[in-house]
């Protein structure tokens, strides 16, 4: 293991403004973080020019180390945490 391994924080990003979906992905976001023992911070990104920097027109929008995996959309929470899974390697 090597030290950026060792020391490696996912960084993950919900994006929306407030919205009933956005709340809805960023809590099932950090249930599933918590679940799966991941090292990671969540952030709720509701800037809208921040958002659009991300080429995110609809949100919800999930963004995990500055790649958008998701947005548009709620995916269920095992879409969810086979995207978790996968971004974190």
């Amino acid at each position: 293991m090597n030290v950026y391994t060792k020391y490696y924080i996912m960084e993950i990003k919900v994006l929306g403004t407030g919205c009933a979906s956005c709340k809805t992905l960023e809590k099932t976001t950090r249930e599933l973080v918590e679940e799966l023992k991941l090292t990671a911070s969540v952030v709720k990104e509701e800037d809208i020019m921040n958002i659009m920097a991300y080429g995110v027109m609809r949100t919800p929008g999930l963004v995990v180390d500055e790649k958008v995996v998701l947005s548009g959309r709620v995916p269920s929470k095992n879409e969810l945490k086979e995207i978790l899974q996968k971004s974190a390697g």
